[in-house]
Parts: structure tokens; C-alpha cells; sequence
């Protein structure tokens, strides 16, 4: 949204949502995924889900990266943020 509005409330979104995982998932070697994003103090599984490095922290760079990096107006992102050509 903040690449398609220029918004500022995006990325001041994402700055929150940010330190709020880190918040709630950093251990001593990395983030551990949770077992109930519902409770207040959250429980730690003993992993680390793969979409957080593969593709969240992938979509918090590119809402803080410049806008030159990828161009929305030449490349789609699929779900897993791999930036994909547009056919011309």
C-alpha cells in the first residue's frame, strides 16, 4: 500500500507490526514461531517458521527499501515476494 499511496501511515504500520513480532517471537538465536497468537504472553515452539525469513522480513525491506529497487510498474510479487517480470 505505501508503494501504491506514498502514504506515510503504511510504513508506520509496518514499523509497528515489525516490533511487535520481535516483541513477541525473539529468543536468544533467532524467532520461534508461537503456538497461540491469541494469549497475551506467548508460548515458544521449538522452530523457527521458514516464511519469516523467506518472505516477511523480505516484505519489511522492501516497504522501507527505495522504490527504485523494484518496480511495481515492471514486476509483480507473487505470495512468497519473488519479484516476477510483467510481459511487455
Amino acid at each position: 500500500m505505501y508503494r501504491i499511496t506514498g502514504d506515510k501511515y503504511w510504513r508506520d504500520k509496518g514499523w509497528k507490526m515489525f516490533n511487535a513480532i520481535e516483541r513477541n517471537t525473539r529468543t536468544e538465536f533467532g524467532n520461534s514461531a508461537i503456538r497461540d497468537v491469541t494469549k497475551t504472553i506467548p508460548a515458544f515452539e521449538d522452530s523457527m517458521e521458514s516464511f519469516w525469513l523467506a518472505e516477511t522480513l523480505k516484505y519489511f525491506y522492501l516497504l522501507y527499501s527505495d522504490p527504485s529497487l523494484v518496480s511495481l510498474d515492471d514486476y509483480v510479487l507473487n505470495t512468497e515476494a519473488h519479484p516476477f517480470q510483467r510481459p511487455s
